[in-house]
């Protein structure tokens, strides 16, 4: 969930920091070209206070009283030019120069600076120029009217590189980048931050979760922080596991009461009809049927005793050789399966994994019980051990009739037995308390189909201690 969660957070804070770094770095540069712009119409209009006067026409032919304005003028664009590298005017209406700096610059035919001239002319100052940006090699021209007795007599043009400006505003920009990325930073460190102090119980609850649906009951929720409703929830979970807890042991407490209770008049009951069968003949056929169903009887209340138990214990696991264990119950299997006919072969390599070795070989004999028990004569049935990932297993075959589709689906189950093996001994409980205690110890019991018949039956445990 936190991946999930932690780029969403991200993508937004990095919305929103765009959308505050973006206009604020198009304000800097603004702000930065306004600066040099109102610089530059100082400088025009300085300029043009000292060309007002200035009475030379654009011939020369008049020099009277005016070459000191005249002079001062060219100095000051001169010395302007040198210092600054800006190129600075005073031209006449028709174009001509009164004084500029270079000697050689003049206003073009077309272009912005002829914009601004004649815009100029107009006696009003030129519009700004257009924004100049860090990627755009552009030029800043400002154009302000010479006005005497109300007529513009010339028009002074500065002609700025952009190259300082642009600089400026790149190194602001750069400024704001690392303001932009030091605040992303501390924004994902604070996602983080929040991500796991609100996914934290989610957390320890989804554990805790696992860890019931595999058989720990006995778990709980830790009490951990997060928002108070994840802390409600916690301990309402923690309720609901000790009811549910509760009304299990109520279950194995009765099923275990139930069948130790009923074994002694039971036992009392066989015993009576026993001492009845001496009093009649030797074959009678109704106290032998009475007879097999006592047994049975006796038989079903033990399993169900077992099951009982196989659902309360806890397993004690260790580092078990697989491979010797299914072969030690090869070998003890081998003389039933060889009464009746069946061939039991085993392939069982040194395999390690997590059980409990009594549990586990409690497991094998059942599995290979019923291998052994509805393998018909001259049949076979193979047990072999392999490991793979994080898993070892035992795998048992048989050449018997095998289950149907839905047979497979209902194997396992409490009581059950398929209805085409109703005549053959069992209670059909075994496979039950097998599956009860293979998961008490993080294992499984999984059944499929053997080709080209048969039942194939997996024993799987771990090879690493969770």
């Amino acid at each position: 969930m936190r991946t999930r969660l932690l780029p969403l957070l991200i993508v937004l804070m990095a919305a929103v920091l765009l959308a505050l770094g973006v206009p604020l770095a198009v304000s800097m540069a603004a702000s930065e070209q306004q600066r040099v712009v109102v610089d530059r119409i100082d400088d025009t209009a300085r300029f043009a206070a000292l060309a007002q006067f200035v009475t030379e026409g654009p011939g020369g032919s008049q020099r009277t009283g005016t070459d000191e304005r005249w002079e001062t003028l060219r100095s000051e664009l001169d010395s302007y030019y040198d210092v600054y590298g800006i190129r600075a005017g005073v031209f006449y209406r028709n174009g001509s120069a009164m004084a500029n700096a270079p000697g050689d610059w003049f206003v073009p035919p077309a272009g912005e600076v002829r914009e601004a001239f004649d815009e100029a002319l107009l006696s009003r100052r030129s519009h700004d120029p257009q924004q100049a940006w860090p990627w755009r090699d552009s030029r800043l021209v400002v154009a302000s009217p010479v006005i005497r007795d109300g007529d513009v007599i010339a028009v002074v043009v500065t002609d700025s590189p952009t190259g300082p400006l642009r600089g400026r505003i790149l190194h602001g920009w750069l400024l704001i980048g690392a303001g932009e990325i030091a605040a992303m930073l501390l924004a994902v460190g604070a996602a983080l931050r929040l991500t796991g102090w609100v996914l934290r119980p989610v957390r320890v609850l989804d554990a805790t979760t696992h860890d019931i649906a595999t058989g720990r009951l006995k778990s709980r929720v830790a009490a951990a922080g997060g928002p108070p409703e994840l802390r409600r929830l916690a301990h309402s979970f923690n309720e609901m596991a000790d009811h549910v807890e509760e009304v299990l042991e109520q279950q194995r407490a009765f099923v275990a009461d139930a069948s130790h209770q009923l074994r002694n008049p039971l036992s009392a009951l066989l015993l009576r009809i026993e001492l009845l069968a001496l009093e009649l003949p030797e074959d009678n056929a109704e106290i032998a049927s009475v007879r097999t169903e006592g047994k049975r009887l006796a038989h079903v209340l033990d399993d169900l005793l077992d099951l009982a138990l196989a659902e309360h214990a806890e397993a004690d696991l260790s580092l078990t050789d697989i491979g010797a264990l299914a072969e030690d119950r090869l070998a003890a299997w081998t003389p039933a399966a060889e009464a009746k006919g069946v061939r039991l072969t085993g392939d069982c390599p040194a395999t390690t994994g997590w059980a409990d070795p009594i549990t586990l070989s409690s497991a094998l004999d059942a599995v290979i019980d019923n291998a052994v028990k509805f393998t018909p004569e001259g049949g076979a049935v193979r047990v072999s051990v392999s490991s793979e990932g994080d898993t070892s297993r035992v795998v048992v075959t048989d050449t018997g009739p095998g289950l149907t589709e839905e047979e497979l689906a209902r194997v396992g189950d409490r009581f059950w037995r398929s209805g085409r093996h109703q005549n053959v001994k069992g209670s059909g409980l075994g496979l039950s308390i097998t599956r009860a205690l293979l998961e008490a110890g993080g294992g499984s019991i999984a059944y499929g189909p053997n080709e080209p018949r048969g039942l194939r039956v997996t024993v799987s445990v771990p090879r690493f201690r969770a």
